[in-house]
């Protein structure tokens, strides 16, 4: 892991000047530029609010914020792991001409998909006004979700980033996984209330993305404390996934340069 600290404090600065430079090149030749990047997860919002909202009479107070909050978190990772399968084959041109530690792009896919994010979370706090929330000092708890978020993502895209390489059709496949992922996440209904009891304990427990989504919601909308257990035990898990990835990535590097 001492490997690992010293790339990441040598590289860092490259991550950020490569996200940087793939945000500019991304709005460059679009007439709505950035607010893309809002108005994307903003009109499924918008969707969802009618279709469970009017059509299927949900009960959520607040459901257009409701809502948004999950389809944010949900963007970032989505993004995050559907690039992460063809990150090596898409930067060629870089990897076979000068030597750089492989999950420093899987960094910079973080930084990028994390400003985008950054620009809901505006949004969010526009929301919160309007809804006129109290919001309390619970609040705080949105820290330690965020840093399950980016720890697990981080964790399944060093490993999504190897089998990538050698598997050509983990690309499908992972596509199918994220679109089950999403209906078990809880997006657009409450676990809490939705499911049938005997399965929200499990569903709790297990899918780090459900215990996100809902511990963001309970700590914004209802001023709630999360389960800091289970999302304390799922980083340390996070995080010992993410090494042995990273020791993946380490022992495989020069095989990468050759396949792709």
């Amino acid at each position: 892991m001492k490997r690992f600290w010293n790339d990441l404090k040598s590289h860092y600065k490259y991550s950020i000047q490569s996200a940087k430079s793939s945000l500019k090149s991304e709005i460059a030749n679009s007439y709505l530029n950035w607010i893309w990047w809002v108005l994307e997860p903003f009109c499924f919002m918008l969707i969802y609010a009618f279709i469970f909202g009017v059509v299927f009479d949900a009960r959520e107070p607040h459901f257009p914020l409701f809502i948004f909050l999950g389809l944010t978190l949900w963007d970032f990772f989505n993004r995050c792991i559907v690039q992460s399968v063809k990150i090596m084959r898409n930067n060629k041109a870089i990897v076979t001409k000068v030597y750089l530690p492989k999950f420093i792009l899987l960094i910079t896919r973080m930084f990028l998909n994390g400003y985008k994010m950054l620009f809901s979370w505006v949004v969010i706090v526009i929301m919160i006004i309007y809804f006129r929330i109290h919001l309390t000092w619970r609040v705080i708890f949105l820290i330690p979700e965020l840093v399950l978020l980016f720890t697990f993502t981080f964790a399944l895209m060093t490993h999504l980033l190897h089998y990538g390489v050698f598997l050509k059709d983990l690309e499908n496949v992972t596509s199918i996984v994220l679109r089950m992922l999403y209906f078990l996440t809880g997006i657009f209904f409450n676990i809490e209330k939705r499911l049938p009891k005997q399965y929200v304990p499990i569903l709790m427990k297990c899918n780090p993305l459900a215990i996100i989504t809902t511990g963001t919601r309970k700590c914004i909308l209802y001023g709630e404390s999360p389960d800091l257990k289970v999302i304390c035990v799922w980083i340390v898990i996070s995080l010992i996934i993410a090494a042995f990835g990273v020791r993946k990535i380490y022992r495989n590097e020069n095989s990468y340069v050759k396949l792709i």
